[in-house]
């Protein structure tokens, strides 16, 4: 799980001189670079830029809709409980808004999801708001799946990969807190205190998941992270700390890659249904979804834009190309921002244009796990010139 404001430095890959390539020295240091590799924490500002963005999404959403919450997911929703709880056993998933009919139960989840996304965009215990971010969100959804569309699917699925990623490295008030621990020599114990409240809190509501897998996957969450506070507490030596903090980094670089995998699979399959279709190959495809009047919040500039075929069409199979190439582009350091770049144009023109706001917005918070560290990593020497 994530592991991300420790006690004590990081781990880091030991610099070793270099040794004959052709000794048997020399060929194991060659086999364990991989290993070393692995251990290393990538992606720390890209995976802090989605959690803020992720975050701050859903925190957005949430206060968006909340005069109309009761109807989206409270007492008053058309989906009703029962609707609910039967659908909820067929696909196995679970909300924790059908634990109780009452209503001081959905403001509390509701109000509870807010405060937990608030806490986790600004860094606060993201190894536990992570976890509770998830269950929240997860929530929301199952309980009336027939108001979401793409932005919440991708929010949803997405919500699980940062559970398992360090996203409090940097940019958060655990990083903070974390070096200020380690300046003054002082071990935070308020972690530990959190850990047994959520401890007892989870034994209180593991029936509330039955039929599903999640009450071990919490578990899981919750007894790796007693393993660390253990290791820190009773190890005699740092060999245990290292070995935790390793299958950390290795599980937040996983969790990494498949987020990466996770969007390059989502552009490439949209990319390939519009070739499939008869209407975005003559380059009409854009032109219908203009139209559409459930996708219309602004039909004078719809038109207006509809009106001019050639750019179109130019726009439709721009689409095309970019969605089906993205994950080839990935490798080429310049065409990646610039197509990063296009991609996030498009995204706002779709926001605009088609109304989908939220979906967006998501797609482009999962697009800055792309962007280069040397645009996101703040500049040592950022107030120094270079003298002539």
């Amino acid at each position: 799980m994530s592991i991300d404001h420790l006690t004590h430095p990081p781990t880091r890959p030991v610099a070793v001189p270099s040794a004959d390539p052709g000794s048997g020295e020399g060929r194991w240091r060659a086999a364990a670079r991989p290993i070393a590799f692995a251990c290393a924490s990538h992606a720390r500002y890209q995976c802090a830029l989605f959690r803020i963005g992720l975050a701050g999404l859903v925190l957005a959403f949430l206060l968006r809709e909340w005069p109309h919450r009761r109807v989206l997911y409270g007492d008053r929703s058309p989906w009703a409980l029962d609707m609910a709880a039967r659908l909820l056993t067929e696909n196995h998933s679970f909300t924790v808004l059908t634990w109780s009919p009452g209503r001081w139960w959905f403001e509390a989840v509701y109000h509870g999801a807010i405060l937990v996304a608030a806490l986790l965009m600004l860094g606060w215990r993201t190894r536990a708001t992570s976890v509770l971010f998830l269950i929240a969100v997860l929530s929301l959804q199952n309980r009336n799946p027939l108001i979401g569309d793409g932005g919440d699917n991708v929010i949803g699925v997405m919500a699980i990969y940062l559970a398992f990623t360090r996203c409090g490295a940097v940019w958060s008030l655990d990083a903070r807190r974390d070096r200020r621990n380690r300046r003054n020599g002082r071990v935070d114990r308020a972690g530990f205190v959190m850990w047994q409240i959520l401890g007892v809190a989870l034994l209180w509501v593991s029936d509330g998941f039955q039929g599903t897998a999640w009450a071990a996957v919490l578990w899981t969450f919750w007894g790796c992270q007693g393993l660390w506070y253990a290791a820190r507490s009773w190890s005699r030596g740092a060999w245990s700390r290292e070995l935790l903090d390793a299958m950390a980094t290795m599980l937040h670089n996983c969790a990494m890659l498949v987020i990466a995998a996770q969007v390059c699979l989502i552009y490439a399959t949209a990319g390939w249904y519009k070739v499939q279709g008869t209407r975005w190959q003559d380059g009409s495809g854009l032109h219908y979804a203009l139209h559409l009047d459930y996708f219309s919040p602004w039909p004078g500039l719809g038109s207006l834009l509809a009106s001019h075929m050639l750019l179109i069409v130019l726009l439709g199979y721009g689409t095309v190309v970019m969605q089906v190439a993205f994950p080839f582009v990935l490798g080429y350091r310049r065409l990646k921002i610039t197509l990063l770049a296009v991609m996030i144009l498009e995204h706002a023109g779709i926001a605009v244009l088609l109304g989908l706001p939220f979906l967006s917005t998501a797609m482009v918070v999962c697009d800055a796990v792309f962007l280069p560290t040397a645009l996101l990593k703040p500049s040592r020497s950022s107030g120094s010139r270079p003298r002539r």
